[in-house]
């Protein structure tokens, strides 16, 4: 069904004729700002409650990272950004916290723990927009950031939450033609700051734009992952492929599929074999009005081998379908409430649960709050 879905979405945008340009929803955006001559500082607080409707003492929602916790009112990302660019240089500085922090860069050392975004680059050419940045990234994997007010929905999809947030090392920006722009990056690893596998990894992103109103993109990472804590991991090999049009001003579409290798040395034979998972979620959203619209999402995500997800019960595998709901009301100019439920289905009892140990189903509700200038 999915596969369908993601068809006709492509071919609807195919279609689309409109002028304004569509935004890159997978990319950090943060268009508002208070601008101080070539600085722009942008600050945003997204504030949430979520309830677990089969497990009311449980203190967080599994397999997520972003607006994780359950029965409590508090705070998923709050930062401030500071953003300088000139001809020649540019920089970023995003200090964040909040329990999305908490969560994604629990495995940072010290101070790094707060970086949302850290980076500064140089244009290295007079003629065309090439630049070359170090620090941290927002990550280009998925058509989703941890920026929710720029999202569809709320929560993020299980695609989002089980590939990189963000990238460390050095990205250079290349525009290949008018509709099209290439990044590569030399990064430390599969999300990771302080580097805990050598050598370092490669990261390539292509996105395409075939009219105003569409916007294609491929990602790609190849890097090692041993580590002491992964002893027979070996190389791994991620695929990611997002598309996002807007047809009309009332309604935007978006579709993702990513498939993930990793490559594992036996322990026992030494021979090397690969652990795959993939997965594929398609959303849509209708505008009613200026003020008012609805969002839904179907997805599908599976794990065999339990390399980026580990199930609630012995089982070697993960797989689970999902679907979500999601209600906005825009308040004003820079405030935006949201309500979204949100419930998985799995054959096996993939889910913790508090009395029997697991369950094959998922269900829950979640109320947010974003405030940003």
């Amino acid at each position: 069904m999915l596969y369908r879905l993601t068809l006709i979405l492509a071919l609807i945008c195919v279609a689309t004729q409109i002028r304004a340009q569509i935004e890159n929803t997978g990319m950090t955006d943060r268009s508002d700002s208070v601008e101080l001559g070539k600085l722009k500082i942008t600050g945003c607080v997204d504030v949430y409650y979520g309830h677990d409707l089969g497990q009311t003492s449980a203190t967080d929602r599994p397999f997520a990272v972003s607006s994780a916790r359950l029965n409590e009112i508090t705070i998923n990302l709050a930062y401030i950004s500071f953003k300088y660019e000139n001809e020649n240089v540019r920089f970023l500085f995003a200090p964040a916290f909040g329990t999305y922090i908490n969560n994604n860069n629990a495995q940072e050392p010290g101070s790094l723990k707060n970086i949302l975004e850290a980076n500064g680059g140089v244009r290295l050419s007079k003629k065309r927009d090439i630049w070359l940045d170090a620090g941290v990234f927002g990550a280009p994997y998925t058509n989703e950031t941890a920026l929710s007010k720029d999202q569809i929905m709320y929560t993020r999809s299980l695609a989002a939450e089980n590939s990189p947030y963000y990238l460390s090392g050095v990205r250079l920006t290349y525009p290949l033609s008018k509709k099209v722009n290439g990044y590569l990056y030399l990064i430390n690893g599969w999300q990771q700051m302080a580097n805990k596998n050598k050598p370092l990894s490669i990261g390539t992103q292509i996105e395409y734009r075939p009219t105003n109103k569409v916007l294609l993109n491929w990602s790609t990472y190849i890097g090692s992952e041993q580590t002491t804590a992964t002893p027979y991991y070996r190389k791994r090999f991620f695929n990611d492929l997002y598309i996002i049009c807007k047809p009309t001003k009332k309604i935007t579409l978006t579709s993702c599929v990513s498939f993930g290798w990793q490559e594992v040395k036996d322990s026992i034979t030494k021979d090397l074999g690969y652990h795959k998972w993939w997965q594929m979620n398609v959303k849509a959203k209708y505008q009613f009005t200026p003020k008012i619209s609805l969002a839904g999402r179907l997805e599908y995500f599976e794990d065999m081998d339990e390399v980026v997800i580990v199930p609630a019960n012995s089982k070697p595998f993960f797989s689970t379908y999902g679907s979500s709901l999601c209600f906005d009301y825009k308040i004003g100019r820079n405030a935006l409430f949201r309500l979204e439920g949100r419930n998985y289905f799995a054959a096996e009892n993939v889910f913790p649960e508090q009395n029997t140990g697991s369950k094959n189903s998922y269900q829950f509700f979640i109320g947010n709050i974003t405030v940003w200038f």
